[in-house]
């Protein structure tokens, strides 16, 4: 069974910065894709940001210039680093991986809340 972890989510001021962490127990090239969703209180999870096995990040226009997905495959690991950070950035993080040979699965990680204060 896949385990997603997510970790480094917290409160910080509008402006500030944050980077989460998303650790895997199986290797990052076994997944098709990689990414992150976030979910606001009252809202839907929304997509945030995409990072394939192979092919193009790709960022959520309310994100895009402030957020970089990264992924360290020696440590099976996936980033987030969010820059410039507004108070609609608030909610709770998700990982997320896909692997779809054999039929689509989807992994989740228990999420990671972030707090942006004005």
């Amino acid at each position: 069974q896949v385990q997603l972890v997510e970790s480094g989510g917290g409160l910080v001021q509008a402006g500030g910065s944050l980077r989460l962490s998303c650790a895997a127990s199986a290797s990052v090239f076994s997944f098709d894709t990689m990414g992150w969703y976030r979910q606001a209180p009252g809202n839907q999870r929304e997509w945030v940001a995409t990072i394939p096995s192979g092919g193009r990040i790709n960022y959520a226009d309310s994100v895009k210039g402030r957020f970089a997905i990264s992924r360290d495959n020696a440590k099976n690991t996936v980033y987030l680093q969010m820059n410039s950070l507004k108070p609609e950035d608030t909610g709770v993080y998700y990982c997320n991986a896909v692997r779809m040979v054999g039929g689509l699965r989807n992994y989740w990680g228990q999420g990671t809340q972030v707090t942006v204060s004005s």
